[in-house]
C-alpha cells in the first residue's frame, strides 16, 4: 500500500482498536517505502504509541516494552524534520504520547515550548499530572488556564471521584459552569464507588429532569445501582426505553440488564435478555448462574453452567462462576455433585479455591451431616480465612447435636481471635440441648471471668439452671 490517505486511515483505525501496535507497523511501512506523511500521520502514530503501552490485552506490546516509548521519540524527530513541529494537533499528540509513556518531564517541556496552546493542550497536561498524583502541578496549571471548558472541570471532578472524595466532588459538581454527560457519569460513578446507590439513583433522576441524554456508560452504572438496591422499577423503565429505541443490547449493557434482573429476583426477564444476547461474556454467564442459584433454582443454574462449558466462543468459567455453581449444590444438598465441581474447578481450570468456595463447601457438607469432612476441609484453609468457617461449622454442630465436634470448633476459634459473645452463647446452647448442665455452668463462669457482657442469651437455660 503506497497511498498516504489509505495508510492514514488504517493507522487511525488501528489506533482506536485493541491492536494499536498494528498502527505503528503501518507507520513503519510508510517510512520504509517513503510513502508521503503529513500532520495526520504523525498525530495518529503518536496516539498509537500512547495507546499501545496502555493496551494490556495486546501481548505484542509487552515484548516491545521501552521500544514503543523510543518509537515515540523517533516520531518526534521526524516531526521536526518534516516541518510539523509547530502544528498544534501534532504538538498536543506529543504531549499526550510522552505523558502516557511515563515521560512527564518531556511532556512538560513540549508544553512549555508551544507558542500556541488550545484548551485541549492544557487539559492534556493537567490530566497527565493527575494520573501520576502530582495534584499540586495539576492545580497550578488549572489556575493558570486562560480559558476552561467542560473537559477541564471534568478532569478535576474525575480526580475527586477517583480519590473517593465524594463531598468535594459534589461541591465541584454543583459549582461547574456547565456539565455534559461525562460530568453526570463521573458523579454517578462517584456515588457508586462509595456504595451510595440511592445517591446515584437520585442523581440519575436529576439528569433526566435536566434533559441530559444518558449514555451507555450512564445506564450501565445505574443498572448496577438498581441491582444493589433492588430498584427493579427503574431498571425495567430503562429496559423499556431501550426497547422503544430499538437499542442493541449487547456487551456490557446486556450484561448489566441480566445482572440487574437476576439480583432483583426477576429471573424470567433475566433469562429473556440472556437468551437474546449473541455474545455473552463470563460476567453475563455468572450473573445468570448466581442469580438462579441464590434464588433456589439449583438445577437450572447447573444447566446454564453445563451450557457455558459447551460453548465454543472461548468463555472460561472463573472464581465467581464456581461460587454460583457451589451455591446451587449447597441449596439443593447435592454433596457428591458439589465435591465433583470443587475438584473440577481445581483440576480442569486451575482455579485455587478461595474463602467463598470453601464457605460453600463447608455449608454443603454440614447440611449433609458430613461434619467431620467439613472439619478436615477447614483445617486446610489459611487461618485468616477459616474464622467464619469454624463459626459455620459450630452452628451446624448445634443442628446435628454433635457436642464433641462443637468443642473442637470452639477451641479452634479461640486460637484464632478473641471469642465473641455469640460463640459462648452458641456453645452453651449446644450443651444445654444435650443436657450437659455442668458444662453450661462452667462456660457461664468462664464468660464472667473473661468479661463477656452477654452472659447467657436464653432465659430457657437460666430456668434449667435454677431447676437443677
Amino acid at each position: 500500500i503506497d497511498d498516504p490517505f489509505i495508510c492514514n486511515t488504517m493507522i487511525r483505525a488501528y489506533t482506536n482498536s485493541v491492536f494499536p501496535i498494528k498502527a505503528i507497523h503501518i507507520y513503519n511501512h510508510m517510512q520504509n517505502l517513503n510513502v508521503g506523511t503529513d500532520n495526520y500521520t504523525y498525530n495518529f502514530a503518536l496516539k498509537a504509541c500512547a495507546r499501545a503501552l496502555k493496551c494490556k490485552g495486546d501481548d505484542a506490546v509487552k515484548s516491545y516494552g521501552v521500544g514503543i516509548a523510543r518509537k515515540g521519540a523517533e516520531i518526534h524527530c521526524r516531526v521536526f524534520k518534516s516541518g510539523f513541529d509547530n502544528d498544534l494537533y501534532v504538538q498536543n499528540s506529543l504531549v499526550f504520547s510522552y505523558s502516557q509513556c511515563g515521560y512527564i518531564g518531556l511532556a512538560r517541556h513540549v508544553f512549555d515550548e508551544m507558542t500556541e496552546k488550545s484548551v485541549s493542550t492544557w487539559n492534556i497536561m493537567i490530566s497527565a499530572y493527575d494520573q501520576i498524583n502530582d495534584f499540586e502541578s495539576a492545580d497550578n496549571l488549572f489556575v493558570m488556564m486562560p480559558q476552561k471548558n467542560v473537559v477541564s472541570w471534568n478532569t478535576l471532578l474525575a480526580r475527586h471521584v477517583r480519590l473517593h472524595e465524594i463531598e468535594a466532588a459534589k461541591k465541584l459538581f454543583k459549582e461547574m459552569p456547565e456539565r455534559d454527560a461525562v460530568s453526570w457519569n463521573s458523579m454517578i460513578a462517584g456515588y457508586i464507588e462509595v456504595k451510595d446507590y440511592d445517591g446515584a439513583l437520585n442523581l440519575f433522576r436529576e439528569m433526566q429532569i435536566s434533559k441530559v441524554e444518558a449514555t451507555e456508560v450512564t445506564l450501565i452504572s445505574i443498572l448496577g445501582a438498581c441491582a444493589e438496591t433492588g430498584a427493579l422499577e427503574i431498571g425495567m423503565e430503562i429496559h423499556k426505553s431501550l426497547k422503544g429505541r430499538k437499542y442493541k443490547m449487547e456487551g456490557y449493557l446486556g450484561n448489566a440488564l441480566v445482572d440487574m434482573y437476576a439480583k432483583c429476583g426477576k429471573l424470567s426477564s433475566a433469562r429473556e435478555v440472556f437468551n437474546e444476547l449473541k455474545m455473552k461474556t463470563v460476567s453475563c454467564w455468572n450473573a445468570m448462574i448466581v442469580g438462579l442459584a441464590v434464588n433456589g433454582y439449583s438445577e437450572e443454574a447447573l444447566d446454564v453452567f453445563a451450557a457455558m462449558e459447551k460453548m465454543l466462543d472461548g468463555v472460561r468459567p472463573n472464581r465467581v462462576t464456581f461460587t454460583g455453581v457451589l451455591i446451587a449444590c449447597s441449596h439443593k444438598g447435592l454433596v457428591e455433585e458439589g465435591s465433583w465441581y470443587f475438584n473440577h474447578m481445581i483440576q480442569k481450570y486451575n482455579i485455587m479455591p478461595d474463602k467463598k468456595h470453601h464457605g460453600c463447601m463447608v455449608d454443603l457438607l454440614s447440611r449433609g451431616g458430613l461434619l467431620y469432612e467439613a472439619y478436615r476441609m477447614i483445617e486446610t484453609v489459611p487461618c485468616d480465612e477459616s474464622i467464619i468457617l469454624w463459626r459455620t461449622l459450630l452452628g451446624a454442630c448445634r443442628i446435628h447435636r454433635n457436642v464433641e465436634l462443637a468443642e473442637k470448633c470452639f477451641q479452634q476459634l479461640a486460637k484464632l481471635e478473641p471469642l465473641k459473645d455469640a460463640d459462648y452463647v452458641l456453645l452453651s446452647n449446644i450443651y444445654a440441648e444435650a443436657g450437659r448442665w455442668d458444662n453450661v455452668e462452667r462456660l457461664r463462669n468462664e464468660m464472667i471471668n473473661m468479661g463477656v457482657l452477654k452472659i447467657l442469651g436464653s432465659s430457657h437455660i437460666e430456668m434449667k439452671l435454677k431447676n437443677n
